[in-house]
């Protein structure tokens, strides 16, 4: 499937087969474009759950229920289901976990290479800490840059996947202890074959026309 075949196929998924996996393969390949998704400065200011089984799922499920029951089935029918999470701040033992790892990666083939980009790094997280104050923000914005590469990522593979910011983000970090480990849940996305019950397959998608979302210049 081809860039703009994928993008006029991709839509949000309603409803899941359940009991119906994804292969691993292409499991696998979600995860790689997860792994790789670009962050400003590469802070790199996220960790992602990932449930994999009935019991998995129902950790998560725990999170849409009440007022975001609409989307219990979304979870427990899904193959797979992803927590996109955010750290609760840019620290300086994460700060410095991301440069050595830039230097064995082999980023810094000049002298002053490292200091300068160490340097550079800080002075941005300083900006948005002190200056701007908008730490979380900043950091939230870098795992939705991930989900929109995680949702293209897999309509370029044809599976299936259903982004939902409808959860109890509280009752989440609870279940899966993310607030013990600096951590807060952001957004989930469930990827499986979609049922016979997804309505949404058979509407045509709609968006704004082009002259009113585009200026050039």
């Amino acid at each position: 499937m081809n860039l703009s075949d994928a993008v006029h196929a991709r839509h949000t998924v309603k409803a899941f087969e359940g009991g119906r996996p994804l292969p691993q393969e292409q499991i696998d390949a979600l995860l790689s474009v997860l792994h790789q998704s670009p962050s400003s400065v590469n802070s790199q200011p996220w960790h992602y759950v990932v449930a994999s089984t009935p019991e998995g799922r129902a950790r998560i499920a725990k999170a849409t229920t009440g007022a975001f029951a609409y989307n219990e089935p979304k979870v427990l029918n899904a193959s797979h289901v992803i927590a996109l999470c955010m750290h609760s701040d840019i620290d300086d033992a994460h700060l410095a976990a991301i440069l050595a790892q830039e230097e064995r990666d082999g980023r810094f083939r000049i002298e002053g290479a490292k200091a300068g980009q160490d340097k550079s790094r800080r002075s941005y997280v300083d900006i948005h800490r002190y200056e701007q104050r908008d730490i979380p923000q900043w950091m939230e914005k870098q795992v939705y840059l991930a989900l929109g590469g995680l949702l293209l990522g897999a309509a370029m593979l044809g599976i299936d996947a259903t982004p939902m910011e409808g959860f109890d983000a509280r009752a989440l970090d609870l279940e899966l202890g993310l607030r013990e480990r600096g951590l807060t849940s952001v957004v989930l996305a469930s990827f499986g074959y979609r049922s016979e019950q997804d309505f949404n397959a058979a509407l045509p998608k709609s968006r704004l026309p082009r002259e009113q979302v585009f200026t050039f210049i």
